[in-house]
């Protein structure tokens, strides 16, 4: 009949044993004992100077809430121009991640204007009515905020002023892109 060790004897061999595999394994993975190495600032949207933006950002509604994609462009978008690409839709790879407009036909009858710092929008519907949810708006907007606007302003400072029946006579509904691609209203 074999003798077996104690229980405590069999640990005390296992870790005799596992110490130096431990020891071995972590020796030999590449990773040194320094502490945190200073690599640079982190990574950032910012373009290097002197190059220019080659892409429009455009918004449409997603599984999970509206979503941007970028579409390469020759220059700049202004708002009219990011806007009519909108209208256009999402492309057939856009669509297959679930992507959707939820702004309806326009007819050609959607502008844009821009000025230093804000964006008119001229729609030929309603929103207090619904006839263009929160959805659309959140497209339209941040889509309009995202293009050429002068002024400097970053994208969530950019006041769009949603004109509601293609009038200047009412007051806009005035919002701005949140940086989740949601609009929310500028007051005061």
């Amino acid at each position: 009949m074999a003798h077996r060790p104690a229980p405590r004897t069999r640990r005390a061999a296992v870790g005799a044993l596992a110490a130096p595999l431990l020891v071995a394994t972590v020796a030999g993975c590449g990773i040194g004992a320094t502490g945190p190495v200073h690599a640079g600032a982190p990574a950032s949207g910012v373009q290097r100077p002197g190059s220019e933006a080659r892409t429009a950002r455009l918004y449409f509604a997603g599984p999970y809430g509206v979503q941007s994609v970028t579409r390469s462009v020759d220059r700049p978008p202004s708002p009219q121009q990011a806007l009519e690409l909108l209208l256009e839709g999402p492309t057939p790879a856009e669509r297959e991640r679930g992507l959707t407009t939820q702004v309806p036909p326009m007819g050609g009858l959607l502008t844009a204007t821009a000025s230093d710092g804000a964006v008119d929008v001229f729609v030929p519907v309603e929103v207090s009515t619904g006839e263009l949810d929160v959805t659309a708006v959140s497209q339209l907007a941040c889509t309009a905020a995202h293009a050429d606007v002068p002024g400097d302003r970053p994208a969530t400072r950019v006041d769009i002023r949603i004109h509601e029946n293609l009038t200047r006579s009412r007051t806009p509904w005035t919002v701005r892109c949140g940086p989740g691609g949601t609009v929310t209203p500028v007051t005061g």
